[in-house]
């Protein structure tokens, strides 16, 4: 957790949540009132489906989504589809995105991430999108932002794509990355190469705070060898029948 202050649209979110932000992660698809016996149709219209009758019908068409589902008898995947008619069916102006297209298959996602980057353009609204997943990413976002121990690391974000010609544009990249960016040897996307770099940089600062001591950072890893068994080895080693003679 860090602790500051954070602003969405001019308003503390934490305190004054502005209307027109919307948000989606995964903790949704576990959550077991929506895993419980609700048809599909039923679900969107206790949340307001009939409202916004246009959108949603795109949406349900862009993500497949069979209207008799009945949210208990579906997939994690088919699930997470529902969640997104469902956060996207209404117009929203900031679109918080935390790895919500991870169970969806390779052209429902593509499909999406056209669909947002339409409606960002027509509607001059924005989407924050936190992923791991990065194959088709390189023409979706306008900018990047690295944060590293709590902070952005460039005092604003960084323009995408990236021009490989003149580096000094673009202090937040190493030039190595850059020089990855630009090769047509390049292995995966360039939102990967760029992500990688990144999270290596991000270890290394890790581990020199974990060998300094910070005590934000406990060690990860395997421990020192020690000749004192810990009681769970010692209560498992007594009941290890695998290994008898």
């Amino acid at each position: 957790m860090t602790k500051s202050k954070a602003k969405a649209l001019g308003e503390d979110v934490f305190f004054n949540t502005p209307a027109g932000v919307a948000y989606l992660g995964t903790e949704w698809a576990s959550n077991m009132v929506v895993r419980s016996d609700l048809v599909v149709s039923h679900f969107l219209d206790s949340v307001g489906g009939y409202r916004h009758k246009a959108r949603r019908d795109r949406l349900l068409n862009i993500l497949d989504v069979d209207l008799d589902w009945h949210m208990h008898q579906i997939s994690d995947g088919e699930r997470r589809r529902v969640q997104i008619v469902q956060g996207l069916m209404a117009p929203w102006k900031l679109l918080l995105l935390d790895e919500v297209t991870v169970d969806l298959d390779v052209m429902v996602r593509q499909e999406l991430l056209q669909f947002l980057i339409e409606d960002t353009k027509t509607r001059d609204c924005t989407v924050v999108y936190a992923t791991h997943i990065f194959d088709g990413l390189d023409n979706f976002p306008t900018h990047v932002c690295h944060l590293q121990i709590g902070s952005t690391t460039t005092p604003k974000p960084i323009s995408w794509p990236v021009s490989t010609t003149s580096p000094e544009s673009h202090p937040g990249i190493p030039l190595e990355a850059l020089n990855q960016i630009a090769s047509p040897d390049r292995i995966g996307s360039k939102l990967l190469v760029l992500a990688l770099h990144w999270l290596k940089e991000d270890r290394l600062i890790r581990l020199k705070l974990e060998a300094e001591g910070d005590p934000a950072f406990k060690k990860r890893g395997a421990l020192p060898e020690s000749s004192v068994p810990t009681d769970s080895e010692v209560f498992y080693r007594k009941y290890d029948y695998t290994n008898s003679a």
